[in-house]
């Protein structure tokens, strides 16, 4: 088929054309909504994938390592093998094989600058987002949450603290990243940051991202300036009291540190050098001694003994231990780098959490379905008009409040005030805050009555004036108390209420 060499090279050339100017235009329109946003820029990056990939025949079409190109070009003058021309006979038979090409491939399409390009600028890539990541708005990192909840090198926290803590792996002992599963955790995170980085990043370049990350890592790795792998060098060190896996300033005797465990305890002991057998008392009483006392200071028997290896051995462990270092290094190093760049991200994603903490399933399906009408609307919306079907109060922004804020704040509760010219006060906090308004103050005023606390919650006229006539008669207003107002004097002339004088003169006191 190497006749047709020619016309699959013209054909190449034409569909890398066609899909620049397809590129063009559709950058050229601005997208309604961030969905439409992602979808065009999939869209965008599958034909820019397509470029590359007819650019990559081309080259190697040019380069012609077998010559067909060559040969193909001399048949074009009628040159046969050997050396004669007839032009006629060529023409004939390059005009059957072109025939004979075209009925092969009959689907090839023949796009003009003419033609309209609004069917094919349509298409919408499949891109695939797990309902938790909310179409790349959110991460989804359950799978890497329960691997750090259930390893040793991590620790058992509530899922918003592990989107604090997962992009800072330098805070994890050093002693503990040697492990398989520390390993394959970071693997595992690396390649979901990665994922999602390109699923929600479609026209960013990560390859070369990532090569620059690995250029400087080479460089601050080698001068010791990597956090974390400061002494790579000196991986089988004996590392400081206060790098311990326990803080032991929280622990004042060794029965408390006890409560702390055995497995604790050991994991503690083998980071610090020393020995890690023994019960568990006798492990507390070990590594509270490093409380007080520099690791320097201790005795000898306290630490474990080097292991019996030959020098040979030795050595090869060790080179395998750097190589493996420099490898988890540089994983770590790429995940800060995703993490910095998904930083938005990963914020959006833990006041999701926490937003969710607060709704039941009921409300989450709420407000979830108001998600998608709103999506829906962005996109149907040309003329840049609010869509607000649940007719949610305005926010600061100038777009409906959050559905799941609305019903935290019970704002579909109407509270009406007699008192206020029956005025209508959605939400218990506006309802609340009335009360110390100048609309209520002045219906107060009008009744006559004073704006106090015992006032609080009384809406209706008549309750507030019942109110205020119990209120007068518990004070005494215009009614004579005898037992406190009448008064009695003794032989020194000392004046007394009567209720005073009967109690001073029952008890003989007068």
């Amino acid at each position: 088929m190497s006749s047709t060499l020619l016309e699959q090279t013209r054909s190449n050339h034409e569909e890398i054309e066609r899909l620049e100017r397809l590129i063009v235009q559709d950058l050229q329109t601005e997208p309604p909504s961030s969905k439409d946003r992602l979808v065009q820029g999939h869209r965008v990056r599958s034909m820019i994938q397509s470029i590359m990939r007819s650019t990559e025949k081309l080259v190697e079409t040019y380069e012609d390592k077998d010559g067909a190109r060559e040969d193909e070009i001399a048949a074009l003058g009628g040159l046969t093998a050997t050396g004669t021309t007839n032009v006629y006979s060529v023409f004939d038979d390059r005009l059957r094989e072109i025939r004979e090409y075209h009925r092969r491939y009959p689907s090839g399409r023949v796009v003009d600058a003419a033609e309209d390009y609004e069917a094919l600028l349509k298409e919408e890539p499949v891109i695939a987002f797990s309902g938790e990541e909310g179409v790349g708005r959110y991460l989804d990192l359950h799978d890497m949450y329960n691997q750090f909840i259930n390893s040793k090198f991590g620790e058992r926290v509530e899922y918003s603290a592990y989107l604090d803590v997962f992009s800072q792996p330098q805070k994890i002992s050093r002693k503990l990243k040697f492990s398989m599963q520390y390993r394959k955790y970071m693997e595992a995170l690396l390649e979901y940051l990665i994922g999602f980085y390109q699923r929600t990043e479609p026209l960013r370049d990560l390859d070369r991202i990532l090569s620059k990350v690995e250029t400087e890592f080479e460089e601050q790795y080698a001068d010791g300036k990597v956090e974390g792998w400061e002494n790579h060098g000196q991986e089988n060190e004996v590392i400081p009291s206060h790098h311990t896996l326990i803080d032991l300033d929280y622990y004042t005797t060794v029965e408390e540190l006890m409560d702390v465990g055995p497995e604790k305890l050991k994991e503690a002991l083998g980071a610090l050098g020393l020995k890690v057998g023994g019960t568990l008392q006798q492990r507390a009483e070990r590594l509270f001694l490093t409380k007080h006392t520099p690791l320097e200071m201790l005795d000898k028997k306290h630490f474990a003994k080097p292991p019996h290896n030959g020098k040979q051995n030795g050595d090869a462990k060790a080179t395998q231990e750097s190589g493996n270092a420099k490898e988890i290094a540089l994983t770590e190093a790429k995940v800060k780098k995703l993490c910095s760049l998904l930083d938005e991200t990963i914020e959006r994603t833990k006041q999701n959490v926490v937003k969710k903490q607060a709704l039941t399933y009921e409300e989450m399906e709420e407000e979830r379905e108001g998600e998608e009408d709103r999506a829906e609307s962005e996109s149907d919306d040309e003329d840049g008009q609010i869509y607000n079907p649940l007719k949610l109060p305005m926010g600061w922004d100038g777009k409906p409040i959050p559905y799941w804020l609305y019903k935290l704040h019970g704002l579909s509760q109407e509270f009406k005030c007699e008192i206020c010219g029956n005025q209508s006060y959605w939400g218990r906090r506006a309802f609340e805050r009335h009360f110390k308004e100048w609309q209520h103050q002045h219906g107060m005023r009008c009744l006559g009555i004073p704006n106090t606390k015992n006032f609080n919650e009384i809406t209706s006229i008549e309750e507030a004036k019942e109110l205020w006539k119990r209120i007068q008669e518990r004070q005494g207003v215009n009614k004579w108390r005898p037992e406190l107002e009448e008064e009695y004097e003794d032989r020194e002339g000392n004046i007394y209420n009567k209720k005073t004088y009967s109690d001073l003169q029952r008890q003989g006191l007068i």
